[in-house]
């Protein structure tokens, strides 16, 4: 299937991550041209990118996403550079891996999570759609699409994450509301959440590494697999093409079909032939 996303202009945050690469290599393997973003780890960012073959086709940009002001200017350059930005992946994010539950919560971790996860990601939609404002809706009919990644966590919550959770469930009020509005800048503009589950990235290796964590996280899926961050990535690219042109306000979950009831006991779980699985 043709996804058209040859030649569309394509902002990824949170570039730098396990899941934002996977990303950035999906897109660019459709065809698109990018702006990848980063802040903390910009630098090793743009050394990845030197190293792609689709690197004249990406731009990279530097941004605290919970500064409004420092994410407009990134997004201004990346449209600037790239001519316009027709589709955005918010996906800037952070996950704290010390569970702490909120009767113990410091005061500073609650809101950088916040800050970072939720309201960075209000920042980001905001400039893009301003952007937007400013170019207009493409001629040929293929409407601008915002993607937001959650988790999981949104739905099911995480005990010792509530800052984590709070901020990722936030964002199912979040799309339902702007997808009511992009419409008025863009008449087939689109607006979706895609929720991952357990994927294994470099943020969460440490924690899947600890005894019991991946035989916990399973217990409750059909599919035995931790994904992986292309599992994630294929999704987000098919939701934020023209071939998903009328699916808006709407929340896909890339879990292996996970849901609130244990699916395996102890004695059907192979830790050593799932954690193979990883590889």
């Amino acid at each position: 299937m043709d996804l058209q996303l040859r030649d569309k202009s394509v902002l990824i945050t949170g570039a730098a991550g396990g899941i934002g690469r996977a990303l950035a290599s999906v897109f660019a393997e459709e065809g698109a041209r990018l702006a990848l973003h980063a802040f903390n780890q910009f630098d090793q960012l743009t050394t990845w990118i030197r190293d792609r073959e689709w690197t004249d086709r990406a731009v990279a940009v530097r941004a605290d996403v919970r500064v409004a002001d420092k994410i407009d200017a990134a997004v201004e350059e990346a449209a600037e550079s790239l001519g316009r930005l027709d589709i955005a992946i918010v996906n800037a994010g952070i996950w704290p891996a010390e569970d702490v539950p909120l009767v113990d919560m410091p005061e500073d971790r609650l809101r950088d999570t916040l800050e970072v996860n939720l309201i960075g990601g209000i920042w980001t939609a905001r400039a893009f759609l301003r952007c937007l404002a400013r170019t207009g809706p493409r001629a040929d009919g293929h409407g601008a699409s915002i993607v937001f990644i959650g988790s999981t966590a949104g739905r099911f919550g995480e005990a010792g994450h509530v800052d984590y959770a709070v901020s990722k469930g936030a964002l199912r009020g979040l799309i339902r509301t702007l997808k009511n509005e992009i419409v008025h800048i863009d008449p087939f503009g689109r607006v979706n959440l895609v929720e991952p589950g357990w994927t294994a990235t470099p943020m969460s290796k440490a924690s899947l590494d600890q005894p019991g964590v991946i035989e916990d996280a399973l217990a409750t899926t059909p599919i035995r697999r931790i994904a992986r961050a292309e599992d994630v990535a294929r999704v987000v690219a098919m939701v934020a093409s023209p071939a998903c042109g009328h699916v808006t306000g709407e929340v896909i979950t890339v879990s292996g079909g996970m849901e609130g009831r244990v699916q395996w006991t102890a004695e059907e779980m192979d830790a050593a032939a799932i954690r193979a699985r990883l590889g």
